[in-house]
């Protein structure tokens, strides 16, 4: 499977929301995996498997432990009801936003749901790089996950490779048009992926 093939499923929506009284963004990405919901569960939350698709992690990883992702975001554990409902905060350069991920047995499959929620407060870094600053970097996550539940190895994280590469201009340009979906201007919105396709891209 290579990571366009991995990332074309995912479907991709943004909504307006609330967190604790203030206005808010939901990022959301679903995917379905062919396997079932108890090994995708194991493959979210075991330490030995967690790095074999996503990055290295240490902690405590149990309700109400801290976590923390090597080189990438840290957080809390604060719903764990397996193999159902998995929350955390995520926790990066100073800002604390909040992600949910639900998986629901479909068949012989499972479809998971992830929802990132952020405050806007006075963050201009929506209107800057738009939902794909987060969004790329999850679809990434969603396609290293994929490669990992079918060939239970350990996939390559290589963002420097040219296929990397296509895959993050691929969620660049289907997160603008989510962004597009959700009500920005099709000429802000192409702008802000544009930006964020370069800072991930070099280019």
């Amino acid at each position: 499977m290579d990571l366009i093939t991995a990332i074309d499923p995912i479907r991709r929506e943004i909504a307006p929301t609330t967190r604790d009284g203030e206005p808010a963004r939901r990022l959301i990405a679903e995917r379905s995996y062919p396997t079932s919901a108890d090994d995708l569960w194991d493959a979210l939350t075991n330490a030995e498997r967690i790095p074999r698709w996503f990055l290295p992690v240490s902690g405590d990883l149990r309700l109400g432990g801290r976590f923390q992702l090597e080189g990438n975001a840290g957080g809390t554990i604060t719903t764990c009801d397996p193999p159902r409902h998995l929350g955390i905060t995520w926790e990066y350069g100073g800002m604390v936003s909040w992600v949910d991920v639900h998986l629901t047995p479909d068949g012989d499959a499972t479809a998971l749901r992830l929802e990132h929620v952020a405050t806007i407060g006075g963050d201009d870094k929506w209107d800057e790089y738009g939902p794909g600053a987060v969004g790329i970097g999850w679809d990434l996550t969603l396609a290293g996950l994929a490669q990992h539940v079918e060939t239970k190895g350990t996939v390559n994280s290589d963002v420097a490779d040219p296929a990397a590469l296509d895959a993050m201009r691929r969620s660049s340009d289907e997160w603008c048009q989510a962004s597009i979906a959700f009500g920005t201007p099709a000429d802000a919105a192409e702008a802000a992926a544009a930006r964020t396709t370069a800072a991930y891209t070099g280019g």
